[in-house]
């Protein structure tokens, strides 16, 4: 694989936000999605693809490869980004997702992409979870 000079200038331009004053800003959101009433969605890897390269775009994130796999109990997509990745494991008789967006950087935002994936994978319920991966901690609310 070759990289050219435009693709370098973007992954410096990436890698620059990344670390903004010598701080990486690490943003994770994390779900499970239950409850889906078209099991065929769930093991549909280019609909999946789809939804999860829209919600990098959305995001302001820079895809650099889409991985993906069909397992006999569903299936798994992961999009690496330059900030990081976001990745959906489903499991079609359960009606059953999980959905994991990590990025580094000011620039990208992951509850955009969350709210995309929801919006058109629409599980009857989810739960999410936030964790900040910042090299520098956020102070704790009472400290």
């Amino acid at each position: 694989m070759t990289v050219d000079d435009d693709s370098m200038r973007v992954i410096r331009s990436v890698t620059e936000d990344i670390v903004e004053q010598d701080t990486v800003v690490g943003k994770h959101v994390y779900a499970n999605m239950y409850g889906f009433d078209d099991p065929d969605l769930l093991r549909n890897e280019g609909k999946l693809k789809e939804v999860l390269l829209e919600a990098a775009r959305l995001a302001n994130m820079t895809v650099a490869d889409v991985l993906s796999i069909t397992r006999t109990d569903g299936v798994s997509v992961v999009v690496l980004v330059i900030e990081s990745h976001l990745a959906i494991h489903t499991w079609v008789k359960e009606r059953y997702a999980t959905l994991d967006i990590y990025t580094c950087g000011i620039k990208s935002d992951p509850w955009k992409a969350f709210d995309h994936i929801i919006h058109k994978l629409k599980p009857k319920f989810y739960t999410v979870n936030y964790v900040d991966r910042s090299s520098q901690p956020t102070p704790s609310p009472g400290l």
